[in-house]
C-alpha cells in the first residue's frame, strides 16, 4: 500500500499539485487544508485573515476527486466560513479529506472534532476548530488510518498547551475508538507541534513510532514556508505496520508542506 499524507494549503500551488497526485497515484491519501465550494463557478477565490491573504482553490476538493477518479473521496469539514470573489463574500466549506482507492475494502470509519466543533457561522477567532477522520480497511488485513490537522496558534506557536493536550486525548480516543487488538495503526497530519511535543509523547504511549525525525529529515517545510521552525507534519505506525519504504519530499513544491509517502 502507498499512502501519501500532505497540508494541501488550500490548492495554492494547484497547477503543480494535480500533476503530482495524479503521478503518486496513492493508493490512501490524507489531504489538509482542503477547500469545497462546490455551488462557485470561479476557479479561485481568496482568504483573507487581516494580513494574511492567500489564493484558494475554489472546487479543490472536486478537483482532487476527478484526479484520483477510482478512489471513494470523504470530506470533512471543519468550518464554513467566507473567502472573497473580489468584494464579494463566498460561503466555503473547509477541512480535511481522505480519498481510498476502490480496489481497498474500507470496513470502518470514524469521524470527529479534535478542537472545538463545526463552525457553521464562520471560521472564528484563533485557535480555530479543527477536525480528524479515520478510516478502518483490509490491507492483508485491518490497518487504521487517522489523520487530523493541528490546531494553530499565534500566540503559543507550536508549543505545547493544554488546547493541545486536549486535542492529542481526542485525536487517540479517535483512533482507539475504530482499532481492534492486533490492527495495523497509521497516524499523520499536519500536527502543527515540534518534536518531542506531548502530542507526539502521547501517541507514542498509544505504541507508536514516529517516522519523520527518526529518519533525521530536516523538516517537513518546502522553500514556500518563510517562517522559522521546519516541522509541522508527523507519521506514525505501530508495530503491525510492515514499513517498506519512507520518504519526506522537499521537490517538487506542491505545497508549503512536504508531502510524506509511506510505502507498506
Amino acid at each position: 500500500m502507498r499512502l501519501v499524507c500532505l497540508n494541501g494549503w488550500g490548492g495554492t500551488l494547484h497547477e503543480a499539485l494535480i500533476p503530482w497526485l495524479a503521478q503518486a497515484d496513492p493508493d490512501v491519501l490524507c489531504l489538509q487544508e482542503v477547500v469545497h465550494t462546490p455551488l462557485s463557478r470561479k476557479d479561485w477565490l481568496e482568504y483573507r485573515d487581516g494580513d494574511h491573504i492567500l489564493p484558494q482553490r475554489a472546487r479543490m476538493f472536486d478537483e482532487v476527486k476527478a484526479t484520483l477518479p477510482g478512489h471513494a473521496a470523504y470530506f470533512c469539514p471543519a468550518a464554513t466560513g467566507v473567502l472573497w470573489d473580489g468584494a464579494r463574500p463566498v460561503p466555503s466549506h473547509w477541512g480535511l479529506a481522505t480519498f481510498v482507492r476502490g480496489t481497498i475494502p474500507v470496513i470502518g470509519q470514524a469521524q470527529g472534532f479534535v478542537h472545538k466543533g463545526y463552525g457553521a457561522d464562520g471560521y472564528g477567532e484563533h485557535p480555530r476548530s479543527r477536525s480528524a477522520h479515520a478510516v478502518r480497511i483490509w490491507d492483508n488485513g485491518p490497518v487504521v488510518i487517522a489523520q487530523m490537522h493541528g490546531l494553530r496558534d499565534p500566540a503559543a506557536g507550536k508549543a505545547d498547551t493544554a488546547a493541545r493536550a486536549a486535542q492529542a486525548e481526542r485525536f487517540v480516543g479517535l483512533i482507539s475508538g475504530l482499532a481492534l487488538p492486533g490492527d495495523g495503526v497509521i497516524a499523520c497530519g499536519d500536527f502543527n507541534v515540534l518534536p518531542g511535543s506531548e502530542t507526539l509523547t502521547r501517541l507514542t504511549a498509544l505504541g507508536l513510532r514516529e517516522l519523520v525525525t527518526e529518519g533525521g529529515f530536516p523538516g517537513t517545510r518546502t522553500a514556500r514556508y518563510t517562517k522559522p521552525g521546519r516541522f509541522a507534519d508527523y507519521l506514525m505506525v505501530n508495530g503491525a505496520v510492515g514499513v517498506r519504504h519512507f520518504d519526506v519530499l522537499q521537490t517538487p513544491e506542491v505545497s508549503d508542506h512536504c508531502p510524506l509517502i509511506l510505502q507498506t
